[in-house]
This record gives structure tokens, sequence and C-alpha cells, in this order.
């Protein structure tokens, strides 16, 4: 196919099934038509969700939306697929779709579906909360597989970044100083590095007394869904090390302290309770109640503040936990984009108190738990890596 013909043959799929019947468009193959129809079911009825005649349509039952999810998957890539599926639930309304097997088995799935799964499990039928539990193990354990590594070798650098062995156990291993001191080792008809020597960290016989203790306190209203998610992956994941002790607990009006279930992340999930108002005083006091060494704690606050409580009491409150040594933390978000939502009036008031107020995002979160477990400047790692500070509020002269 040319060029020419390549590019008006893009218009025509752009344009949709329609302006295949202008004199000069090209005539589209099987293929290409099945894909415009796919989008044509989205996108091609405007803002009226009843279908057009002779036009395809999401509405109806699980089996024909099942089937336009297969029909987008086999033309585009997930990140797409993605894209389109957010689309469809905004603009046909078929988060109640998601109540149905079928329908759940066949969607691309990723941390924006996983916090709808959550968001819906309390009117779940208990046949589709089997299927959606599959669903989210698939996306925790690709989560876990993008993060784990890189977060262990993180927290232990932090903590025992000056105790090195070159005997370390398997789950002690520094893989790239091991991997750098051994490029030499190459094998490429093996494509790979065989090590001669090992570098790894020293695993120390510590008492529990001198852990660093690790509280993530996160906001599970509606708006803070995505959040919730890589937090719970992120305290499961650090929960696992034996350099931290690592406690979850997740709020909105009311509190759940998910610190025994971190062993399981997807049962993290389904305990979670998305939507409701926000009482962050309340929560704050709660954590505050079962930190046992201020020397050692570390409370990172995951929250857009917008709280439904008392405001003066939580900026009191804040103000002693700084004032006790803690090292205090917010975050506005942990999402993908990085970009958060958040009260601006409290965050400066927050931020007034000497206390880090930003958003991060998953790639970041690592290298920030690094840093705060290190007791090194927050503010500054966050300002050398063009994440946006919030400013404390100034007084009126």
């Amino acid at each position: 196919m040319s060029e020419t013909d390549e590019r008006s043959r893009r218009w025509t799929l752009a344009l949709g099934a329609d302006a295949e019947d202008s004199e000069n468009a090209p005539a589209l193959s099987d293929s290409d038509r099945r894909m415009s129809a796919a989008l044509t079911a989205l996108y091609g009825d405007g803002d009226d969700d009843a279908p057009k005649k002779g036009r395809g349509g999401l509405g109806g039952s699980a089996p024909r939306v099942a089937k336009w999810l297969g029909d987008i998957r086999e033309f585009f890539p997930a990140p797409v697929v993605q894209v389109i599926q957010k689309d469809a639930f905004e603009r046909k309304g078929l988060r109640q779709m998601l109540l149905e097997p079928e329908f759940l088995a066949t969607v691309e799935a990723d941390v924006n579906l996983i916090a709808d799964l959550v968001a819906l499990r309390g009117v779940m039928p208990e046949k589709t909360k089997d299927t959606a539990r599959i669903v989210i193990a698939k996306v925790v354990a690709e989560l876990m597989e993008r993060l784990e590594r890189r977060t262990a070798d993180a927290v232990r650098g932090a903590l025992n970044r000056s105790l090195r062995t070159h005997r370390p156990r398997f789950a002690d291993i520094d893989w790239p100083r091991t991997i750098k001191a051994n490029l030499r080792h190459y094998q490429a008809e093996h494509r790979t590095v065989v090590p001669e020597r090992l570098i790894g960290f020293l695993r120390q016989q510590r008492r529990i007394v001198d852990l660093e203790e690790v509280t993530l306190c996160v906001d599970q209203s509606g708006s803070m869904a995505t959040s919730v998610v890589y937090a719970s992956i992120f305290a499961a994941v650090m929960a696992s090390l034996p350099v931290v002790k690592t406690k979850l607990v997740c709020f909105d009006t009311a509190i759940v302290d998910l610190t025994e279930e971190l062993a399981d992340p997807v049962e993290v999930l389904f305990g979670v309770q998305l939507g409701g108002g926000t009482d962050i005083n309340r929560a704050v006091a709660y954590c505050e109640d079962r930190i046992e060494r201020p020397a050692k704690a570390h409370l990172i606050l995951i929250t857009d503040l917008y709280e439904g409580g008392n405001q003066d009491a939580l900026l009191d409150r804040l103000g002693r936990l700084v004032a006790r040594g803690i090292n205090v933390i917010v975050l506005l978000a942990l999402t993908d984009t990085g970009r958060p939502s958040y009260h601006p009036g409290l965050s400066a008031g927050v931020a007034s108190l000497g206390i880090p107020v930003f958003a991060c995002t998953p790639d970041q979160f690592p290298d920030l738990m690094a840093t705060a477990l290190k007791r090194e400047d927050v503010a500054g790692w966050a300002a050398d890596q063009d994440i946006k500070l919030i400013r404390a509020e100034t007084q009126a002269p």
C-alpha cells in the first residue's frame, strides 16, 4: 500500500464507517471494518448512549461487551486498551458490568481497574468476587515484580549501607554491585553474567526494639483510590524485610488497621473500604498511640488533606509528632502521574510545621523511603527530583 493510500486509510478509520462511503475513500479490509466498528461502538454516537441504526453499541449484555473488549484487545496495545476501557466506563456507564464475571475476565487490568474493583467489592456477587480476586492477584503480582527488588534494595541499603559481606544469603545479595563486580565474567553464549564473587548485605541479629518503625497511614476516600493500591503494595514489600517494622493503617471516617494482613497484598486490598468522608486527625491519633520508639519512627501520611474532621487539631497533633522526633512525611498522591489534587490551605499549614508535603510516583517511592530511613533531607531529595514541594503559608505582617 502506498503512503498516500495508508494516509487515506487512517483518515477513514479516524472519521468512522460513514467516511468509507465518500468518493475518494479507500475500501477497508474486513479487519479494518471490525476495528472501525469497535471504535464506533464507543465514540461514534456522540453523547447519545443509544446506538444509531446500523451501528454497534455497548448496551445490553456482558457477552456483547466482552466481545467488544476482545476486539479492541486484538487491534490495540495494552496501554491504548486501558484508555479505551476508561472512556467506556465513563461514557457508557459500564462500571456495573464489572459485577459480571464474564465481562471481568476479559478486561485489560491495571491499577485504576483494581481501584474500581476494590470500590465495588461490597456489592459484588460471590461468583464475581472469585474472578475479581484473580484479576487483582494478577496485577498485584506484576506490581510486586516491578517494585519489590528496588524497594528491598533501597531499604536495606539505607539501613545497612556500611555493612557488606562476600558471603551473603541469597535474599541479602546486592545484585547491582554483584553484577558490576562480575562483568568480566559475562558468558556470551548464555547471555548472562556468572558471578564468581557475591556482594551483599550483612544480616544483623537485631532485637525488635532496634528496628526502624514505618507506618503508612493512607486516606482511603474515593479520590485516593490509586494511591491506596500502590501504598498497599509497598507496605507488603517492606513488611517482608527483617530490617523494618511496617504498619499499614487505612482510613476515611473509620480506621482499618491492615498490618496483620500484609503477608497477602490481595487480602489487604480486599480489606480496604474505598469511599466515604475523611477524618485525618483521628487516623493520625490512632497511629501516634501505636508508635513504640519515636526516635526510630517514620509516619508516611498519604492523603490529599481534604479534612472532614478538625483541621486545627490535626496541625497541633502533627506538630507534636515532629517535636517528639518522629519523621513525618505527607504524600498528597502516590500515582503514576505524581500530579495531586489537594487542599492548598491545609497543605501549606502542614508544610509550615517543617513537614515535607508533595506527591510522588511509585518509581520514586523506594528512593524516598531510603532517604527517610537515613534521616536525610527529604525536602532536598524531592527538589533534586524536580518534585513540586508545597510551600509553607506565610503570615501577613
